[in-house]
């Protein structure tokens, strides 16, 4: 039979590096938990710049549609319309570049 010193010494042994192991995994883990989180805010990011940018593309698809299928003459005044609007945008644009 084993005595209290013995018994004291083999849960010593055997616990210790059992709880070091256990306390090595709930740590890497927790640092996989917050990367994964990381990731998954980025992705979210990401979606909602595509959600933005496949709006944009939508409307000047719609834009380009009725150009399309509309007569010739509501064309030219639609696009003579929509000229001064571009160049003042670009030149707003120019500006705050410089």
């Amino acid at each position: 039979m084993m005595g209290a010193g013995e018994v004291m010494i083999a849960l010593i042994v055997i616990g210790l590096p059992v709880i070091t192991i256990f306390y090595g995994f709930h740590r890497f883990f927790k640092f996989r938990e917050k990367k994964l989180e990381i990731e998954a805010m980025k992705a979210a990011e990401s979606a909602a710049q595509y959600a933005s940018r496949s709006t944009e593309l939508e409307q000047r698809v719609r834009v380009l549609e009725q150009i399309v299928t509309d007569s010739g003459a509501q064309t030219a005044a639609q696009i003579e319309a929509l000229r001064p609007q571009r160049l003042s945008a670009e030149r707003t644009n120019d500006d705050a570049a410089a």
